[in-house]
């Protein structure tokens, strides 16, 4: 009967580590930029909420390029999302293609097309 005691009093008081992206509720590894962003030596120090901050920030760009890139799939009656459909996602909307440039030009030998595949 003790042995059953103990292990249920062990089960009781365990708890278990919560990582910071589910702290946070994002779906991005925080853990993973924070790591990149001190293996790139940005600065000298970080803030601890700075990995969280640049996680939800890239969390939402990639949702709302998706969400685009979705909408323009279905214009075009398609189920799947390809890279063309990004790609007019982002040159279509006035805020991503001046955050991302002008991406209108060939891209350099030996780098990936979209539809080369």
């Amino acid at each position: 009967m003790s042995g059953r005691r103990s292990h249920w009093h062990s089960h009781r008081h365990k708890r278990h580590g919560l990582s910071r992206s589910m702290r946070a509720e994002l779906q991005f590894p925080v853990s993973r930029v924070d790591r990149l962003l001190r293996e790139g030596l940005y600065a000298q120090r970080l803030s601890s909420s700075t990995p969280i901050f640049l996680a939800g920030i890239l969390e939402y760009l990639t949702a709302n390029i998706l969400e685009l890139a979705s909408q323009e799939a279905r214009n075009h009656h398609k189920m799947r999302i390809t890279p063309e459909h990004v790609q007019r996602a982002l040159v279509n909307n006035q805020h991503l293609s001046r955050l991302f440039g002008d991406n209108t030009s060939p891209p350099a030998e030996g780098a990936p097309q979209p539809g080369k595949c």
